[in-house]
């Protein structure tokens, strides 16, 4: 099973999900791992009310065996289904790797 799978798996089972976008933006990274730097997009009404920290440890929670390996960065774009309708769906760009342009 993919990673990507895997955090869609565990998401749902964890959250009552509105919308889930997953990118996989381990080719913006230097090193050979194909999937280890995840873009997320979560929409799930079991954040309102929850700050921005409690939200990050929500997903860190179900999450929990998959960090550090083989999950090594985690971006984290997380909205309730009303904060999402005034977003229009946009997620924000994530910023070029500075590992990418290192010599080796």
């Amino acid at each position: 099973m993919s990673i990507a799978t895997e955090i869609e798996q565990r998401l749902t089972e964890g959250l009552a999900l509105q919308h889930l976008v997953i990118e996989n933006e381990s080719h913006m990274h230097s090193g050979p791992a194909t999937e280890s730097h995840f873009k997320l997009a979560v929409v799930a009404d079991d954040f309102t009310g929850k700050r921005a920290v409690a939200r990050h440890q929500m997903i860190y929670g179900l999450l929990a065996v998959l960090m550090n390996n083989p999950i090594h960065a985690l971006a984290l774009h997380l909205y309730t289904t009303s904060e999402w309708q005034e977003k229009n769906g946009d997620i924000p760009l994530s910023p070029s790797c500075m590992g990418a342009k290192k010599e080796h």
